[in-house]
């Protein structure tokens, strides 16, 4: 049986979502492998499709639910809310926001390596300016060389920290040292995702740690 979303068609881009339809999903091959995080929006799409399924600890057990089943489990707890829950409206029911989902046909693996880019950096340093301390919203922050590029300096893990506009100009073109910065920690290539890192952090993403172990799996968050 199909359950319509009442959502808008046209909500494509995460950023145009719901709010619970923009959270995180866990996705499992089916060999309970973490391979990939993608949205509530397309993990409700799988599983209206039958091509995946719910997985839900109940009682420190795994189940796993169909839509049909996690629809009629997410009225029964429906009643009993907690604030790390989250609720999509469907057209004349409710249905709790799924935090991990299980392929049932895809044997492929994680996507091994860390994508070196502005979304990995920022999360590496917690949106914190590495030479005052402060915290910013991204759009507040810049990225700078620690050693100038025209010193030489590469475009690395181990070369670039976030910094605020106003560091970022003190700094110019020398290094922290001839501008007598002090760096609040050497820039160092994470051994794990940044923004795994960070969702492993948030109680709304607790069942994620029965999957993923810090130490081995780096999970493609996209």
């Amino acid at each position: 049986m199909m359950y319509g979303l009442a959502t808008p068609a046209n909500c494509g881009s995460p950023a145009a979502l719901p709010a619970a339809l923009s959270l995180s999903v866990l996705v499992l091959n089916r060999s309970f492998v973490a391979v990939h995080v993608t949205n509530v929006r397309r993990a409700i799409t799988l599983l209206f499709r039958q091509l995946a399924e719910v997985v839900h600890i109940e009682e420190g057990q795994f189940a796993a639910h169909s839509l049909e089943s996690w629809r009629e489990l997410s009225a029964i707890q429906a009643a009993f809310r907690t604030p790390d829950q989250d609720w999509v409206q469907g057209v004349g029911y409710e249905l709790q926001a799924p935090r991990v989902i299980r392929l049932i046909t895809s044997d492929r693996g994680p996507r091994q390596g860390l994508r070196f880019n502005r979304r990995n950096l920022f999360a590496r340093d917690g949106n914190q300016c590495q030479y005052c301390g402060k915290h910013f919203a991204t759009s507040e922050l810049s990225l700078d060389h620690v050693v100038p590029r025209s010193r030489g300096g590469i475009t690395s893990w181990e070369n670039i920290v976030c910094a605020c506009v106003a560091c970022n100009v003190r700094k110019g073109g020398r290094t922290p040292q001839e501008a007598r910065m002090q760096l609040i920690r050497h820039p160092l290539k994470p051994k794990r995702s940044p923004l795994l890192s960070l969702k492993l952090g948030n109680p709304k993403y607790h069942s994620w740690r029965s999957f993923v172990d810090n130490a081995y799996w780096l999970v493609d968050l996209r």
